[in-house]
């Protein structure tokens, strides 16, 4: 198995990846305590800007990939990127509540147009039969980007002063711009005219796809058990020791990085990409039950479920995204690329804003019967996207992306399906 894609636009798409996650660890890793203890927010205030400014990423998901269908994606991203960087800078100046909102809020719609953006260009510069397996390089470089960030980053939260944290912040701005420099050596894209009649924001009249979308964003609150759920779970309702929390999220990210790629070769058509999220969910219903299981049980039980449920975990997570990067890229029409993965795109905004709250209540207020009831969740979610997908199958415009939708599977693709 390849660790790095072939020459060419996926290889740069992916060094660019590289660049801007670790700019982006940097930030994630320090932006809440930049923002109390350097800035003086209160927790409610950095959640209320994080919350405000998720919803306009929202937004802004479908014009912005409708701005990059028609002007064209390279341009935009390589923009949006330095107009991100550029606001990143500006982080430096926030000073109040009403600052933060307004700089968040300016930094997520320029991310907006960035994934929108990112998705044409894919599209365009990427033959079809590859897309699927160059969005799985991408995650997975965004797993390493993100953690060497994060590495990085420990050393000025260690110190703890605002010079520390200004340079993070300076950092991750110069990661974006950097990213935006390396994107230059993309091919061009043109851009696509629209059509002469009929609306412009398609994707947004397209009812099986935005179903699709509302069930994949769904889905995809599953991301928040490892990150929220899991480490509260572990440290006030199990016998596991805290240590677990940062070995299962080392576990998650190393089986990422080795296996996305090869777990995207199950979704290079439609039918094995509906297949793959079935499955999904299957694997990630496995998961909750296992963490419920875990509370239970002496400290080596535990631990022993604990494991078992990050690997199932992370086997949903891996089918899970391949599933939803086939789906997107199969049901989009070619002159619409941009505004469809925006619209994808803004599925998971939704599923991020709604996850803390739902994963929570459930997982920590309901203790083993909300596990249980997300496990269910997630089976229910993972059934639906076949017959959403055939659903969708049947009803797509003339001029769809057949590149996906009839693309015969490579040998040993769809098998486990």
């Amino acid at each position: 198995m390849r660790l790095l894609p072939p020459p060419g636009p996926s290889r740069v798409l992916t060094l660019g990846t590289l660049v801007k996650t670790v700019g982006r660890g940097l930030w994630l890793v320090s932006s809440a305590l930049f923002l109390t203890r350097s800035v003086g927010l209160s927790a409610t205030q950095v959640g209320i800007g994080l919350t405000i400014s998720a919803l306009v990423g929202v937004l802004a998901s479908t014009p912005s990939g409708y701005l990059a269908d028609r002007v064209g994606p390279r341009g935009v991203q390589v923009g949006a990127l330095f107009v991100a960087g550029t606001l990143t800078i500006g982080l430096v100046a926030v000073r109040s509540f009403p600052t933060f909102v307004l700089v968040g809020a300016a930094t997520a719609l320029a991310d907006a147009v960035e994934r929108g953006a990112r998705g044409a260009l894919i599209a365009g510069a990427i033959p079809a039969d590859q897309r699927v397996r160059t969005r799985a390089y991408l995650r997975a470089t965004t797993n390493v980007g993100i953690s060497v960030g994060a590495v990085l980053g420990g050393f000025a939260i260690a110190a703890d002063t605002r010079t520390g944290y200004v340079a993070l912040i300076l950092a991750a701005a110069v990661a974006s711009l950097t990213a935006a420099v390396i994107f230059l050596r993309l091919p061009t894209v043109a851009p696509v005219a629209a059509p002469a009649q009929g609306p412009r924001l398609v994707a947004l009249r397209d009812r099986p796809f935005l179903a699709f979308t509302l069930v994949d964003g769904l889905m995809s609150m599953h991301f928040s058990l490892l990150t929220i759920a899991l480490p509260l779970w572990i440290a006030g309702h199990t016998q596991a020791p805290a240590w677990m929390i940062s070995a299962l999220t080392l576990v998650n990210t190393v089986l990422v990085v080795l296996l996305q790629v090869r777990a995207a070769r199950t979704a290079v058509t439609l039918p094995g990409a509906a297949r793959a999220a079935r499955r999904a969910g299957v694997a990630i219903a496995l998961a909750c039950v296992l963490f419920a299981a875990s509370g239970a049980l002496p400290t080596a039980g535990a631990m022993g479920l604990l494991g078992l449920g990050a690997v199932a975990h992370v086997t949903g997570e891996l089918w899970h995204s391949a599933a939803g990067w086939g789906i997107s890229f199969g049901l989009a029409p070619a002159d619409a690329q941009g505004q469809y993965q925006g619209t994808y795109g803004m599925g998971y905004e939704l599923g991020k804003m709604l996850a803390p709250v739902v994963v929570t209540t459930l997982a920590l207020g309901w203790g083993v019967p909300g596990w249980l009831v997300l496990g269910a969740l997630f089976l229910l979610l993972g059934a639906l996207v076949p017959p959403v997908v055939r659903w969708a199958g049947r009803t797509r415009p003339r001029g769809a992306d057949a590149g996906l939708v009839t693309r015969p599977a490579k040998q040993g693709a769809d098998l486990a399906g």
